[in-house]
């Protein structure tokens, strides 16, 4: 990464600078920069001292020591291209990239040719937030090294920062391509695929990553909003193996309810409720998923239960007041449907609903009303319960007529 002391062989001093250089080398970097220390206080005006203290301190990770000793260097010693490059990659790994700029400038214009100071320049120029500059850069820098991992990334990057994703997709596959390293920057493209509306490209890219759950957890969730049910449940699975967490709990659980998979997304659910137990939706759901398993009163205590989180939710009483009426638990259904009617869900299912409760509980007249209710809010949307409510209509005022 940094131009080393071999570079400025030509800078040594006698005594104690050879110690220094002698440290460098064999990687003692605290003797080095005590050696070369002393060579600054025996010569302050020494350039090399303080670019060789400089280093010493970069490479001891020290770097407001080093950069204040490249400063130095170059108040010495203006424009060196050692100096200007190694405070330049300095302040980069100091996430200062709009103080890297101009040095890496300089050091490009003195070596353009050079790899490493147009790719340093490049990521200053991204990092600063000038994607078009450093677009220029990172081509120069993969036109001088065709085998970078780090400059191809650098050009997807800057290409897909300025909209330009068909043009940077290959430059992120071209990345993982050279260094398996970078293998997981495809998830990056992956991302803006998905901010493209691109979902399908997406998909393919998170299939490519069978062992990391978070990319096995988007795979499903994408594919279940393509409604790919069957092939969600794999990933999602191996999500959830790997990571039982809350999310990859809840996705798999949905995905086998859109599989029609009760009985393992019933499980998956009970477990998801008893560890966020005030989450309305999740109650909803699984009230829904045991009351289409046919586990009526057990679907009616999800929906109580989120009736205390919500209580004002009209269409959740109407939902309560279902699964009631299945479970043949009728008074309780018809105050929870007429609950949802005062709450504003006065729908035709409710009249109709209340009116078959009120028949069969013997309440005729409230029973007549709700049928007729029934037949002007319907007007032959449902012909089969329409066809039955005319018919009880027309029992039940016979019977009241005989009273």
């Amino acid at each position: 990464m940094w131009i080393t002391a071999a570079a400025l062989l030509f800078f040594q001093a006698a005594n104690p600078a050879n110690d220094g250089m002698k440290a460098l080398d064999e990687g003692k970097y605290d003797a080095a920069a005590e050696a070369f220390t002393k060579a600054v206080a025996a010569d302050p005006g020494d350039y090399s001292a303080h670019f060789n203290l400089a280093l010493a301190y970069s490479l001891l990770e020290q770097d407001d020591r080093g950069i204040a000793e490249y400063r130095k260097t170059l108040e010495l010693q203006p424009g060196l291209y050692q100096a200007e490059l190694n405070l330049g990659i300095l302040l980069l790994r100091q996430k200062k990239p709009a103080e890297a700029v101009s040095l890496l400038e300089d050091a490009a214009k003195q070596k353009p040719a050079e790899y490493r100071p147009r790719y340093y320049l490049a990521e200053a120029e991204l990092g600063a937030g000038d994607a078009a500059k450093a677009q220029a850069n990172y081509q120069a820098a993969v036109e001088a090294n065709a085998k970078s991992a780090g400059a191809h990334l650098g050009l997807a990057r800057a290409l897909a920062q300025q909209g330009k994703l068909t043009e940077a997709a290959p430059q992120f596959r071209q990345a993982a391509e050279l260094d398996p390293n970078y293998h997981d920057s495809l998830l990056e493209l992956a991302v803006l695929y998905e901010k493209a509306g691109q979902a399908a490209a997406a998909i393919e890219i998170y299939r490519q990553f069978p062992d990391q759950p978070a990319a096995q957890e988007r795979l499903g969730e994408l594919l279940l909003e393509s409604k790919q049910y069957a092939d969600a449940i794999p990933g999602l699975e191996t999500a959830y193996a790997k990571s039982p967490t809350q999310a990859n709990r809840i996705g798999l659980a949905e995905a086998f309810l859109f599989a029609k998979d009760l009985e393992k997304a019933l499980p998956l659910l009970d477990k998801a409720v008893a560890e966020e137990p005030a989450n309305y939706d999740l109650r909803m759901m699984f009230g829904r998923a045991l009351r289409d398993h046919k586990q009526y009163p057990a679907a009616a205590q999800q929906f109580q239960a989120a009736l205390k989180i919500k209580p004002d939710a009209a269409r959740t009483w109407n939902e309560l007041g279902g699964v009631l009426y299945l479970a043949e638990d009728y008074p309780p259904a018809l105050a929870a449907f007429d609950r949802g009617r005062q709450l504003g869900e006065d729908t035709a299912g409710n009249a109709f609903l209340r009116a078959i409760i009120q028949d069969k509980l013997r309440q005729l007249k409230p029973a007549l009303a709700a049928y007729r209710q029934f037949l002007a809010m319907s007007d032959g949307k449902n012909p089969d319960q329409e066809w039955q409510a005319r018919q009880r209509v027309r029992i039940i005022q016979r019977e009241l007529e005989k009273r």
